[in-house]
């Protein structure tokens, strides 16, 4: 065999052992992605609501909820700080059982659902503390955007052969942050809204 032979020869077997080693490397690098990933899940609307209640006169309390949610979180149980949640309220779902109150909420006084049909959530930091996460994102609501940290306690499980997850957290908000400043004494509709949040999501397909 001659020299120009041989280091063809050399050379068609270095590239096969390159060529090896890529898709040895390509496959770790999939199966680890695999082992890794982040579950995806989708917000079940029909089983989420965001509930509020609020002072009136302050003397009683009128409950009341946004029926419309929806959203997807990404959720990593081994690390959770890789974790993510996008939530969106349809502020014209906001439902106190009496109309005439429903449509002033609607309007310029509270909501403004015209102007602004959405509140959203999107999360910037999610923590593991003790059994709980931690979530911190920007609550934009009537073209205003605030940090926030949210408590939450989330349970799992699968039924009928979907992986479901149950995100309850509750918190509370001064409503004039975020320019729903109707009655600014606060007398007639008080300042602080607390807020309880429940969330059904489905894990995606794959």
């Amino acid at each position: 065999m001659d020299y120009y032979s041989e280091m063809e020869n050399k050379c068609g077997r270095v590239y096969v052992h390159c060529w090896r080693l890529c898709a040895l490397l390509a496959f770790l690098l999939f199966v680890t992605a695999q082992v890794f990933a982040a579950d995806e899940f989708t917000i079940d609307p029909a089983h989420s609501s965001a509930n509020f209640a609020v002072k009136h006169l302050m003397i009683s309390t009128v409950h009341g909820r946004f029926s419309d949610v929806s959203g997807t979180i990404s959720y990593d149980e081994k690390a959770p700080s890789k974790s993510s949640v996008l939530a969106v309220i349809k502020t014209a779902s906001v439902n106190t059982d009496n109309q005439t109150r429903d449509k002033d909420l609607r309007s310029a006084n509270f909501f403004e659902t015209d102007k602004y049909p959405e509140i959203r959530f999107q999360s910037t930091k999610v923590e593991k503390i003790g059994d709980q996460l931690q979530v911190t994102g920007n609550l934009t609501m009537k073209g205003v955007t605030r940090q926030v940290t949210l408590p939450i306690t989330l349970a799992k499980a699968e039924i009928k052969g979907k992986i479901r997850l149950g995100i309850e957290t509750s918190t509370s908000l001064n409503r004039f942050d975020y320019n729903v400043s109707f009655d600014s004494t606060g007398t007639t509709v008080g300042k602080e809204i607390k807020v309880d949040i429940n969330v059904e999501a489905v894990k995606n397909q794959p």
